[in-house]
């Protein structure tokens, strides 16, 4: 920018670059700062009254401002040749990475610094090129994980029969979520709040053995009903939906809503449940549809409640675990959970996220 110019303020790429950096950093003197700032102000198309009033500086300061400027360049700001500084890219070069990485996803800084490298010639650190991304509007995120083959339209078939069976149901009906969760006897490192600068470590367990349980959960009372056995089949099946029609001798009907395993569709299960003195009745989630059945949120909570950071000494001491939040935690804290574990349901559309 030259001196004659003073009356208009357009920075070049790499002027506005240097310049969002000095007033991006943490320890920058306050002077400098307020230059850097008034520049970007009158680049941005604020006139010079409303920057002097946002900074609380004179109209003859700025204008002596914009001459030394005009004249000095960024010089004026203690910088010297900023554009061509090593481990700086250009705006072209900037937005040439943030279209690479648009299309092609960046497991970590380490891949973002080898392409800089590659293509550019330059070096970053871990937490400039970090930074480099977060200033070109990424973020260091994982993906949610959504079924491959969610059908919209069945989804919302579904969401609408289970509404009409809630507002239809007489106070002697009831409605439970059923699923089979298998917990396994290995130790889950999670995210925690420990010491600063403190090594922190879990120890490990050796073996596959796990527990497999079937359970069903009523969202009005969190009365959750389960069996345990070697493995889930059309038997275990059988054995929790009797269980469920004991602990509920009152209800003339109960509904459960399952997913598509093989073993709710076995034959060896059809007679029981066609029996006339029947109570129960399996309705059907929509295939590939987890999201619909609040049931597997419950998981989630066993998971942080009891396996998450702890080690269990010995399978014994981690199936007691397990069975004791069931049997006692969920009770008496299951208010707590209430907020995680609903039915507020919706449709799952994969046109509305990035694919990766």
């Amino acid at each position: 920018m030259s001196a004659r110019d003073h009356k208009v303020v357009s920075l070049s790429d790499e002027e506005r670059i240097a310049l969002e950096a000095i007033c991006r950093r943490r320890k920058v003197d306050a002077l400098v700062w307020k230059r850097a700032r008034a520049f970007l102000l009158l680049d941005a198309g604020e006139d010079a009254g409303t920057v002097c009033r946002i900074l609380d500086i004179g109209p003859t300061v700025l204008t002596e401002w914009r001459f030394a400027f005009g004249g000095a360049g960024l010089s004026f700001f203690g910088l010297k040749d900023y554009s061509q500084r090593q481990g700086h890219l250009s705006v072209a070069q900037e937005q040439a990475l943030k279209a690479h990485f648009t299309e092609c996803l960046a497991q970590n800084v380490d891949q973002v610094r080898a392409f800089v490298l590659s293509e550019h010639n330059l070096t970053y650190s871990r937490s400039g090129a970090a930074k480099l991304m977060a200033r070109l509007g990424f973020e260091y995120k994982k993906p949610k994980l959504l079924p491959a083959q969610a059908n919209e339209a069945q989804q919302a078939a579904f969401i609408a029969q289970y509404e009409a069976l809630i507002s239809g149901l007489a106070a002697d009906e009831m409605i439970v979520f059923s699923d089979a969760v298998h917990p396994e006897y290995q130790s889950r490192p999670a995210h925690g709040w420990f010491p600063k600068g403190q090594k922190t470590a879990l120890k490990a367990t050796s073996g596959r053995k796990r527990l497999n349980i079937q359970g069903a959960l009523d969202l009005e009372t969190f009365q959750f009903t389960f069996v345990e056995g070697e493995k889930i089949n059309a038997q275990t099946t059988q054995r929790m939906l009797e269980k469920l029609e004991r602990t509920n001798p009152t209800m003339t009907a109960i509904h459960v809503f399952v997913d598509n395993a093989r073993y709710h569709h076995a034959k060896a299960l059809q007679p029981w449940l066609e029996s006339q003195e029947r109570r129960v009745k399996l309705h059907f989630l929509p295939a590939y549809a987890p999201h619909l059945n609040p049931i597997e949120r419950l998981w989630g909570v066993m998971h942080a409640w009891v396996t998450h950071n702890r080690h269990y000494p010995t399978f014994d001491q981690f199936t007691e675990a397990i069975f004791n939040f069931f049997r006692k935690t969920l009770p008496q804290k299951w208010q707590e959970f209430r907020d995680t574990v609903t039915d507020n349901f919706r449709v799952v559309s994969l046109e509305k996220y990035k694919i990766v």
